[in-house]
């Protein structure tokens, strides 16, 4: 299955606010989040209450990365980027 990943304006928004150290570790997140979206370093997981419908990944030990899946067909996968930011920024 191929795996086509899109990034939204808040997201954007939020990504430049970084600076380019976290930049980079997310880049690297990312490679790894295309090879494997389940390896351990990512510490995905499903959020609850009014972000049920999004997962997230560990960035650094405060960063997350909150995503959704946008569409699911037998051979692509579409995913968005939709949050990125500190722990207490997404979820305070």
């Amino acid at each position: 299955m191929s795996t086509h990943i899109r990034f939204s304006k808040k997201f954007v928004k939020g990504f430049k606010k970084l600076n380019r150290k976290t930049q980079k570790r997310f880049y690297d997140r990312l490679k790894i989040f295309e090879e494997n979206p389940y390896h351990p370093t990512l510490r995905n997981h499903q959020l609850a209450g009014e972000y049920s419908q999004f997962r997230s990944i560990n960035i650094t030990g405060d960063i997350r990365a909150i995503y959704h899946v946008v569409r699911q067909e037998e051979k692509v996968q579409v995913i968005q980027f939709d949050l990125i930011g500190s722990h207490s920024e997404l979820y305070e």
